[in-house]
């Protein structure tokens, strides 16, 4: 199951084949639900990852270590 899609990777393009009425249900439901996740997700994150997110870049610029911001 899942959401039918279809993937045109020439065009760049990605298209979801519901009913415009029903995005736009899912999109409320999703907005009741606010942007935080119903519960926490327990999870350790290692030394290095999070120095790796204090260092890195956004995605748009290749999520690669900045490390001008070492040097502050």
């Amino acid at each position: 199951a899942g959401t039918p899609t279809r993937i045109d990777t020439r065009a760049r393009r990605m298209e979801l084949r519901v009913p415009a009425g029903e995005v736009a249900a899912r999109r409320d439901a999703q907005d009741r639900l606010g942007w935080k996740p119903a519960q926490p997700r327990p999870r350790k994150v290692s030394l290095a990852l999070k120095a790796y997110a204090l260092l890195a870049t956004s995605a748009d610029k290749g999520a690669v270590r900045n490390r001008e911001l070492l040097e502050g």
